[in-house]
């Protein structure tokens, strides 16, 4: 099981790595360590979604991180940044503002709104909560909107 994990986290920063030179958007998927985020940088910019655990180890951990590199240009397409911490001992501002126990998952909409999971989530529910958040979709309705022109 130890050996497992370090080939998931590989397997997981090869993928997005691989999927953010594929995406036409340029977005970089690879997880963001949660020790030095400070939340307010993403507001109005980008859908932070945090996963916290106790360990690396934690099977939720694992899965979730396997579940969001599944997908990761639904989740690009979407402005969505992962930010992980697995280490309750640090005491970051993210777990102060947070307040995690074991595992959880927080999706965090542009305008600061949080949804909080205390189990792994796929890509298909994660994204069908964002899209029923009000400024996603506002976005997609300026998309399908035709362009006014004289």
């Amino acid at each position: 099981m130890k050996r497992l994990i370090p080939l998931v986290i590989a397997g997981f920063i090869t993928a997005t790595g691989v999927a953010a030179a594929n995406d036409d958007n340029g977005k970089d998927l690879t997880p963001i360590d949660g020790a030095d985020v400070n939340l307010s940088d993403f507001l109005w910019v980008a859908r932070p979604i945090v996963v916290f655990a106790d360990t690396p180890a934690d099977p939720r951990f694992v899965e979730q991180m396997e579940l969001l590199a599944a997908r990761p240009e639904e989740l690009a397409a979407r402005d969505v940044v992962i930010i992980t911490d697995t280490d309750p001992a640090a005491r970051s501002d993210l777990r102060r503002e947070l307040r995690p126990r074991g595992f959880m998952l927080v999706v965090i909409g542009k305008d600061g709104n949080r949804l909080r999971k205390p189990a792994p989530w796929n890509v298909r529910e994660i994204t069908r909560s964002i899209d029923k958040m009000p400024l996603r979709q506002e976005e997609i309705r300026l998309r399908k909107a035709p362009l006014s022109g004289s």
